[in-house]
């Protein structure tokens, strides 16, 4: 399977401020409903019917792609009609047309969803495939809310730390090189900071290790005080950022022109750059991969619409993108590692999964994946900063 070009599969831009505050008041799941038909799906299925001929979904770009959503249709006689998102709000904003039958989440909208009741529960013995799926993408806090499954993992990816070998010696082993001021400092102007707020979670996931006595557990969960320190530190670094990157066509030429020389990244530009001959290197392998206090990363999930159309459908398209060969060709287009394990067996690049640790559960264990900053700290006991004030501050980080 080729390799995407140009623009990659996640552009994630600028979230839109103002978003209102999101409570998480998850409903409980009742008994489960033999209705297969259209209408309303707040119940899980109990088995699936009849496809209704076709289906409505979001995705990131790259998600659904004709290769193989053209065999889907032609096994299932669902026609796939597809909207490309290049947010986690889009998609949220999205969903709330009541247009979609499913849509490809990541953890920082996926608990919107559900508090937002835009999602149904997910009968996970209704799709095959997901046996095989890796057991640690499996009953995550960002996919199953008090105990319930709401969706289908897809794939994973870890944000990297990328730098050129050339440049920034000797090789760096921590974030420090890029969130400790005096390192930064070095690299000023230079400095590839991803444009997202989930990069405050980046700057908690270096203190938690640096400022232990913050107390900072959940990078995610994060109270006044802790998140403050995080939001401190990113404005520290802001003076020495060359680039607020949210494509990765464009950080990929960045560092291959060595406008820039260390930064945040994902595999995919880190492989791409390394394909063109770049003198780039990532994430020691002495440390698994991975800087010494770990790094974020995202895990999407296909989720159900609460009132889906064409439930039966969705539920033939989840468990078909999980197929061992459609989530092997959707994982090397894409960029990540896929969620089937036994996808690995199926790759056009049989060193794929080696390349994207994705057989490797202790490199996953140490990947804060994305979630929904909540006000109850995803608890329902605490007291933290909710994503509002995480857009709120990130623009006004970036000044």
């Amino acid at each position: 399977m080729r390799r995407r070009d140009g623009n990659p599969a996640r552009t994630a831009w600028l979230v839109v401020a103002g978003l209102v505050v999101f409570m998480l008041a998850l409903a409980g799941c009742g008994g489960g409903s033999d209705d297969t038909t259209g209408g309303s799906s707040s119940e899980e299925l109990q088995k699936v019917g009849k496809g209704e001929g076709e289906v409505s979904l979001i995705s990131w770009a790259g998600y659904v792609e004709p290769e193989w959503s053209k065999p889907f249709e032609q096994k299932t006689g669902c026609k796939v009609n597809n909207k490309e998102a290049g947010t986690s709000d889009e998609m949220v904003e999205l969903m709330k047309t009541g247009q979609y039958d499913g849509v490809s989440a990541s953890g920082n909208a996926s608990a919107r969803l559900v508090a937002a009741d835009l999602v149904a529960p997910v009968n996970v013995d209704l799709v095959p495939n997901y046996e095989t799926v890796f057991a640690d993408l499996k009953d995550q806090p960002y996919n199953t809310f008090d105990g319930v499954n709401y969706g289908i993992p897809h794939g994973r990816g870890a944000n990297l730390l990328m730098w050129n070998s050339n440049g920034v010696k000797p090789a760096p082993k921590s974030w420090a090189v890029t969130m400790d001021p005096k390192e930064a400092a070095k690299y000023k102007g230079k400095i590839s900071q991803y444009d997202d707020p989930m990069s405050i979670a980046e700057a908690a996931v270096y203190l938690k290790t640096h400022e232990p006595d913050l107390g900072i557990e959940n990078p995610y969960a994060l109270d006044e005080e802790q998140f403050n320190a995080a939001v401190k530190l990113l404005e520290e670094q802001q003076p020495y950022v060359g680039e607020y990157w949210s494509e990765a066509a464009k950080q990929i030429s960045g560092f291959a022109n060595e406008d820039n020389v260390v930064g945040t990244t994902w595999q995919y530009q880190y492989f791409a750059l390394k394909e063109e001959g770049a003198p780039v290197a990532a994430s020691p392998a002495s440390q698994g991969f991975l800087p010494e206090e770990g790094a974020t990363g995202w895990s999407d999930t296909w989720m159900l619409a609460k009132d889906a159309k064409h439930p039966n459908c969705m539920y033939e398209w989840m468990n078909w993108i999980i197929e061992p060969k459609v989530n092997a060709e959707v994982a090397e287009y894409f960029g990540e590692a896929p969620a089937q394990e036994l996808a690995c067996k199926e790759t056009a690049n049989k060193n794929f999964c080696a390349e994207y640790h994705a057989e490797e559960p202790e490199f996953w264990e140490r990947v804060y994946y994305w979630e929904t900053p909540l006000a109850d700290c995803g608890t329902g006991d605490g007291e933290c900063m909710d994503y509002n004030d995480w857009v709120k501050a990130w623009t006004t980080i970036k000044g």
